[in-house]
């Protein structure tokens, strides 16, 4: 993937927030310096209880939803698929266990093992499957580093990867010699898709890696077909899951996939720096260690040779934070109680309503897939007449919209994510905004 990190991070105008912030309430951007704000004292007053869910006043339930994040209300913020909010209640169990953790000054073992069941539970696999990384990249990491491939061995993914996705396939490609084939996602047909993979394997093809959901359109690949299609290759199947877990319902088991990597801090509403990482135990053996310590095995005295963990975690080393782990097991619990079926459909319907309304206005493109089977809780634009960080730049400036402008792949667009703290009311914002996006060009 050829991504131009400058252009990127000039797309995050400081200048642009800055006006903002000038005229408005404080602003966080997750891409750059936080404003000079006084602290915020803890713990806050509690959010009230989410009450139960009924259909026929579903906004009071959205609003109940939206009054569990800190978050502040401007600008709109639609930057899930770069940086997911913490919840109140997630940041409350993770600051009381980090205090907690103080208090005796002990890392707090049995409660990572918890908050790996529970994480296991809710991804449909086994508890010995699941690993705790920093974020997908990790994960992703492990992966290409750990797979026994030998120089011309192949490996493909799609164009429009995540650099936390492509980049250790690469840095493989530079230390080891292996090939790294690209396709470009067909927006039209899942069938598509799996016949543009198809068309790429060859005999030293070893691995085959998808995004669940590409970052820069919001595209959903048609992962259980291609796990059946790898499974009968005898090629290792590893998804990149940054863009789907905690917006897509997903059972891993169920998709058959070797691998999965994803991040905490995005749609799943985790702490800043949590990751998991999945391995079909099945396959456990067939991933060397990368980096080892001492959760990686016994070696009860040296010099010894190392029993390695029978379990996902002997990719895990070194000390834990707690507070963070314990967290992240607390947003899938916030997220179980919302409903993931419910989740999804809130998300997703509102992305539709953008690229419903948003292909009516003369010039704009709509990138995001038109199927409903093909998408998620994203949209993604482009403007005729301005290139991403220009367009992005007014719609914070002028309309107090945080959206992302994707510059990947120079596809020049502007990225809107919604979540479960996302409403109709900021959509007719959007969609407001990029009319009048139109005429100021």
């Amino acid at each position: 993937m050829s991504l131009d990190r400058r252009s990127f991070i000039q797309g995050l105008s400081l200048g642009a927030i800055g006006a903002f912030v000038g005229c408005n309430s404080a602003v966080a951007s997750n891409d750059s310096v936080l404003p000079a704000t006084p602290p915020v004292p803890w713990p806050r007053v509690p959010a009230p209880p989410l009450p139960a869910y009924n259909p026929t006043d579903a906004d009071a339930f959205w609003r109940a939803v939206r009054a569990q994040y800190p978050l502040l209300a401007e600008p709109v913020y639609l930057n899930t698929g770069g940086l997911g909010p913490v919840s109140q209640p997630v940041l409350d169990q993770m600051f009381a266990m980090i205090a907690r953790s103080q208090e005796h000054s002990e890392h707090g073992h049995d409660n990572t093992e918890a908050a790996r069941e529970t994480m296991a539970e809710f991804l449909g696999v086994e508890v010995r499957e699941v690993c705790f990384t920093r974020n997908a990249t990790e994960g992703n990491s492990i992966i290409a580093g750990g797979l026994a491939l030998k120089a011309g061995d192949e490996v493909i993914f799609e164009s429009h990867a995540h650099p936390g996705g492509s980049f250790p396939w690469y840095n493989q490609e530079k230390n080891r010699g292996l090939k790294v084939r690209l396709f470009e996602p067909d927006a039209t047909s899942p069938e598509g898709n799996l016949a543009r993979i198809r068309a790429l394997v060859t005999p030293r093809t070893k691995v085959i890696q998808v995004s669940h959901v590409t970052c820069t359109t919001g595209l959903v690949f048609p992962v259980q077909a291609i796990a059946e299609f790898c499974r009968a290759k005898n090629i290792w199947f590893h998804i990149d899951g940054a863009q789907s877990v905690g917006i897509l319902p997903v059972n891993f088991t169920q998709i058959g996939c070797d691998s999965y990597a994803f991040s905490g801090h995005k749609w799943l509403g985790g702490p800043h720096e949590t990751g998991v990482f999945y391995i079909r135990h099945a396959r456990l053996e067939e991933v060397a260690c990368i980096s080892a310590g001492s959760y990686t095995g016994e070696l009860p005295l040296l010099p010894g040779k190392i029993a390695y963990n029978d379990a996902a975690l002997r990719h895990e080393y070194g000390t834990r934070n707690i507070g963070l782990i314990s967290g992240l097991a607390e947003a899938v619990r916030f997220q179980e109680q919302i409903g993931r079926d419910r989740i999804f459909a809130h998300g997703a319907g509102l992305a539709t309503h953008l690229c419903t309304e948003l292909a009516k206005i003369p010039g704009i493109t709509v990138l995001t897939p038109a199927r409903a089977d093909m998408r998620s809780a994203m949209a993604s634009i482009r403007h005729p007449r301005a290139e991403a960080s220009k367009l992005f730049n007014y719609l914070m400036v002028h309309h107090g919209l945080r959206c992302r402008p994707v510059s990947e792949q120079n596809l020049q667009a502007v990225r809107i994510s919604t979540h479960v703290f996302n409403s109709p009311a900021e959509c007719e914002r959007v969609i407001a905004g990029v009319r009048a996006s139109v005429s100021a060009f």
